[in-house]
């Protein structure tokens, strides 16, 4: 009998490897969702800081695949972690116990509090446990409504962009679901007169990320704990893009209220986390407080009240573990604190050498921005209807630079937490370059 070979098993690929870009363009054009606000450029493949386009050129990665890629692009050992583990077990389904998942919910628990862990997929969908946590807790008073902050981001799911304080996100899927209200962020008198009989919780982020790299005051943390304790209210935090290490520490809050007195046992009772849990792989999770109030927390959301099917995997468990091993094998976390605070005190003095261009430095650790001036006050962007933000970042593309936009006017940079200062110091160099080109 014939022996038949995997090449005879398997069609050729299609003209695809040949890596031109307008053939990329093209799929996507006739087959995927529109969806999204492309950049003209296709990435064939990346190795540490660095990705590389289909055409060959080399861009330094200071945007992290929007703060998820924590170890870089085709990290050794989270590839090894994959093929060691998909050896093994890549599926169960939740009807069944697994040893990965186990740990890793003991690993977070313990850079957090005592509580419980509830895995998932995406950043939205933890938040989404996040609503039905509030929603479980309120019900048998009647209260369902969740407070959210103005310019706030909590996904894109029907009741993510209800949460989501941006007007932009809502247009053409009214009617909202109810239940949500925004209010002023760091405005703790807003939070206080916004409570009504109905409202079960208010949900942060430690740092807003899309609405321009702002991060909460540890004033408003601590008020905000005092408030929900009076009023019997849940206190949630969306860490899905300031957390995991990103700030310096483990969430964004615990490096906010570093050294201010009474700040010691501040705890949220929820909070959400996905982007660089995985570094890269798809997994999310949200963490629920063991009690408060009076109340066990951990325990509200029984069997039958909420699932997943691809929540926690051993696959996806196995190497959001290996990450956590080599953040704290390496000591990312004082890394990212040193190195983020490095590149703030230089993006600072671009402001100050270039404030034509540049207003102020924003953000901790590597979650980090800088704010343009208004684009009609910058001649060398004036003439383009296109906000300053996208403007920069596209002149960063030409340079070798990713980052991301935020909203008109910041440039983020959210790096991945290994990225070393030689690196750093290579980017920022081309960001003054930009700068100085357009001033």
């Amino acid at each position: 009998m014939r022996t038949v070979t995997m090449r005879e098993i398997v069609p050729p690929l299609p003209p695809i490897v040949h890596n031109q870009f307008a053939e990329v363009r093209e799929l996507f054009n006739r087959f995927v969702v529109p969806s999204y606000g492309r950049f003209d450029l296709a990435f064939s493949h990346g190795a540490g800081h660095h990705v590389w386009d289909v055409s060959g050129k080399r861009y330094l990665d200071l945007g992290g695949g929007i703060a998820v890629c924590a170890l870089g692009h085709a990290n050794p050992e989270i590839t090894e972690t994959l093929i060691e583990q998909s050896r093994r077990l890549v599926h169960v389904s939740n009807l069944y116990y697994h040893e990965p998942q186990g740990r890793l919910a003991q690993r977070l628990v313990g850079h957090l509090a005592p509580g419980k862990i509830f895995f998932c997929n995406s950043g939205a969908e933890a938040n989404e446990g996040l609503y039905k946590l509030a929603r479980k807790f309120g019900h048998d008073e009647g209260r369902f409504e969740v407070l959210t902050a103005v310019n706030s981001f909590h996904g894109r799911t029907l009741a993510g962009i209800a949460a989501t304080g941006q007007e932009k996100v809502k247009k053409g899927f009214e009617p909202a679901v109810p239940g949500f209200r925004h209010i002023p962020f760091n405005d703790l008198d807003a939070a206080r007169d916004a409570l009504s009989p109905a409202t079960a919780a208010i949900l942060i982020e430690g740092i807003q990320g899309e609405g321009g790299i702002t991060p909460a005051t540890p004033e408003y943390l601590l008020g905000l704990r005092e408030l929900c304790d009076e009023q019997g209210v849940l206190l949630l935090v969306d860490g899905v893009q300031c957390g995991h290490f990103r700030s310096g520490r483990f969430q964004s809050f615990q490096r906010i209220l570093e050294g201010i007195p009474g700040a010691e046992s501040f705890l949220p009772d929820g909070l959400s986390m996905a982007k660089s849990l995985g570094g890269g792989f798809p997994i999310a999770a949200f963490w629920v407080r063991e009690e408060s109030m009076g109340v066990r927390l951990c325990d509200l959301l029984g069997a039958g009240s909420h699932g997943t099917t691809f929540g926690g995997t051993p696959l996806g468990c196995a190497v959001a573990l290996k990450v956590l091993d080599v953040i704290e094998r390496d000591r990312l976390a004082d890394h990212v604190r040193t190195t983020g605070d490095f590149i703030k005190r230089r993006i600072a003095g671009l402001a100050e050498k270039y404030p034509s261009v540049v207003r102020s430095a924003r953000g901790l650790g590597f979650m980090l921005g800088f704010e343009l001036q208004d684009r009609d006050r910058i001649p060398g962007l004036s003439g383009s209807d296109k906000p300053a933000s996208l403007q920069v970042v596209n002149r960063l593309h030409e340079a070798g630079i990713l980052t991301i936009p935020s909203g008109n006017q910041i440039v983020r940079l959210l790096p991945a937490l290994s990225l070393p200062r030689s690196l750093a110091e290579e980017g920022l160099g081309v960001i003054e370059d930009v700068v100085r080109s357009i001033a």
